[in-house]
């Protein structure tokens, strides 16, 4: 009889931590955040700004920067990233993890033209010049660039948000990697031009088989563009479960505003005034004690004061971390 062993995620992140170094000293950005990313499978990390999900991903490809301390795993291919040399993490950068950044106005240099931070990106494949412009007019095209010839020509600041977006993931997608970290790519988008954009990373992903790694705090382009959400609080993971299901059955009260806050969403009626969630995220370096969500909270008991819960498993594929449901029958 032989047994098959399940083949390793394309990444394992366990455990990770990041410290950022101040004048205050270290302040938490992420406590603890485990996840596993499956060949061409796509994943929404999702939360309002600044719960820790841009500084998890930047931390997969060493990006945080010099005043950051990193620890815990992250694997990818088997290979622990954080323990790899500088040049190797390079070569794996574009190459095998691309990334489309925030913002596509501000994420290309004005200074150069589109041609050559496109060819940029081409670099680790080593290609005879000629065949570089050929491959990044092909490129432009296949994102449905207009007149791609003409555009490597232009400068960013001759191009709409929507063209922009579409050369940041030329440039991401260049050399094919097998991830794709995706971090707001429809931020400062028209609706118009977001569903355009969020087409084109599903045919990408179809076509290449690339996993997607998309961050987000819009759970309305999760829905029909990620098989599994993590979401994010306060630099932890607090529920994570199938899209369908977490939208079917949300079970971390975090959870539950963020989708309450969604127009036609579950239990939401026409003429209905949105659910809001008071108060704020509290900063890396004052979230209080046990869990960091109990003082916005509507469902709050003494407990969630004490410690941070687990993310413990309240059903097959569905981990949430809160009192209140993992002590519930």
């Amino acid at each position: 009889m032989t047994s098959t062993s399940r083949p390793a995620p394309l990444l394992h992140i366990d455990d990770l931590r990041v410290f950022f170094r101040s004048a205050q000293g270290e302040v938490p950005a992420v406590r603890g955040v485990s996840l596993e990313l499956e060949r061409g499978e796509a994943v929404a990390l999702v939360g309002e700004s600044g719960c820790g999900k841009s500084v998890t991903a930047a931390s997969v490809l060493g990006l945080v920067g010099a005043s950051a301390t990193v620890s815990g795993v992250i694997r990818f291919e088997g290979r622990d990233v954080t323990r790899l040399p500088a040049p190797e993490l390079r070569r794996l950068r574009g190459r095998d993890i691309g990334m489309v950044f925030q913002d596509p106005m501000t994420s290309l240099d004005p200074c150069f033209s589109v041609g050559y931070q496109l060819g940029e990106a081409l670099v680790p494949a080593r290609l005879p010049r000629g065949e570089v412009r050929r491959r990044c007019v092909e490129l432009l095209a296949d994102l449905g660039v207009p007149e791609p010839e003409v555009r490597l020509a232009a400068h960013p600041g001759q191009l709409s948000g929507g063209l922009r977006q579409r050369v940041m993931i030329a440039i991401a997608t260049a050399c094919r990697p097998k991830l794709l970290i995706a971090d707001e790519p429809t931020t400062a988008l028209d609706v118009t031009v977001q569903a355009q954009i969020m087409e084109l990373l599903r045919r990408l992903r179809d076509e290449r088989q690339m996993a997607l790694l998309l961050i987000t705090h819009d759970l309305g382009l999760v829905a029909h563009n990620a098989s599994r959400v993590v979401v994010m609080y306060a630099g932890l993971a607090v529920e994570e479960a199938a899209t369908r299901t977490l939208f079917a059955d949300p079970l971390h009260p975090y959870t539950r505003g963020l989708l309450g806050s969604l127009p036609g969403a579950r239990g939401h009626r026409r003429g209905q005034r949105l659910l809001a969630i008071p108060g704020a995220v509290p900063h890396p370096a004052r979230v209080p004690a046990g869990c960091p969500f109990r003082d916005r909270c509507t469902l709050a008991v003494a407990a969630c004061g004490d410690c941070v819960p687990n993310l413990d498993e309240k059903a097959p594929g569905h981990r949430v971390r809160c009192w209140r449901v993992v002590c519930s029958t």
